[in-house]
């Protein structure tokens, strides 16, 4: 299993709560860190799977089951090219 680094960004949500935080770690976010700047929230994971597909997939249904929706995600420059090295 690999460790993949991501950020999935929240909607329908301005500020990161602690009852917000608290239902995100119950349904499996507990590889996540919340957080909320500006009116944009977000979770960066670190999550183990056997692909980058399967790390994003369980990670979106985990928020799913929390309550909140995804709106995009990002993965940073340098985590890319570490992936992209790896598989290639």
């Amino acid at each position: 299993m690999t460790k993949f680094e991501f950020t999935l960004f929240l909607g329908g949500l301005s500020e990161i709560t602690d009852e917000a935080a608290n239902a995100l770690y119950e349904a499996g976010c507990d590889d996540g860190s919340p957080a909320s700047c500006d009116g944009v929230v977000w979770v960066t994971f670190h999550r183990e799977a056997g692909s980058l597909d399967a790390a994003v997939r369980s990670a979106m249904a985990d928020v799913r089951k929390a309550g909140f929706e995804v709106e995009r995600m990002e993965i940073e420059r340098g985590a890319l090219d570490e992936l992209l090295a790896v598989t290639t």
